[in-house]
């Protein structure tokens, strides 16, 4: 699939900056010309990465997430979401529902399961000390003009 536009946006691994990331990767979606529910798949998904960055990936420390979206030919967004964190030791297990690392903060351990049930695919990439990359797409339906 040929890219038909491209865009990439990098920030700090600060919770105030996830509402920046789904409102940056939904703007720059808007071109596909999504329909409101499509839309907020896209935010709701976004925002459940970013989150797993900010919260598992870096731990209290510094650190920063790099996003890449492209629009790619049949009117799919291929979103990207990479950190470069300390990584997930068992991806299979992390994408389990309600399994978390940080049940002392009451998560509910669904991230990976709401990305999932808001895009048509996703892969998950990890490795321990080097990060973790997210990969989803979502096919836009054709709108009548």
């Amino acid at each position: 699939m040929d890219n038909k536009n491209y865009m990439e946006v990098e920030f700090k691994a600060l919770s105030i900056n996830e509402g920046f990331a789904r409102i940056c990767v939904a703007g720059f979606c808007v071109q596909l010309n999504p329909s409101i529910d499509e839309l907020g798949d896209i935010k709701t998904a976004v925002s459940e990465a970013v989150t797993n960055c900010i919260v598992h990936a870096y731990r209290d420390k510094d650190g920063w997430i790099y996003i890449n979206v492209s629009l790619l030919e049949g009117r799919v967004a291929k979103i990207e979401i990479k950190d470069r964190g300390c990584g997930i030791e068992d991806v299979k297990q992390a994408r389990m529902p309600l399994f978390t690392t940080d049940a002392e903060s009451e998560r509910s351990g669904m991230g990976f399961t709401v990305m999932e049930s808001f895009t048509d695919r996703m892969r998950v990439k990890s490795s321990v000390g080097r990060g973790t990359t997210v990969v989803m797409q979502k096919r836009i339906a054709p709108r009548m003009r």
